[in-house]
């Protein structure tokens, strides 16, 4: 095997910054900074989501609209049609 030609593999810190949940896992990512964690210092990583903060694994998934998508755009479609038919026949 050819030396220094794979990226070093070592333990890392990954931090959610929504959450603040902390996790240990190996990683050949190379981060700048270092936390400690346990009393111990890590590389460490900050996440924007984990499945610490992540919907689907937390259950708190919110319907976006009550209506399905097709129902929603028949809807506008409709008022459009509306808007369109009266400015169309003005009345007098």
């Amino acid at each position: 095997m050819k030396k220094n030609t794979h990226p070093k593999y070592q333990i890392v810190l990954f931090v959610d910054s929504s959450t603040g949940y902390k996790f240990l896992c190996g990683s050949t990512i190379t981060p700048e900074g270092k936390e400690v964690f346990e009393g111990v210092e890590y590389p460490v990583c900050y996440l924007s989501i984990s499945s610490a903060s992540h919907p689907f694994f937390t259950g708190s998934s919110q319907l976006l609209d009550a209506e399905g998508r097709v129902e929603k755009f028949k809807n506008r479609y409709a008022a459009q049609q509306k808007k369109q038919a009266a400015a169309a026949n003005p009345k007098k």
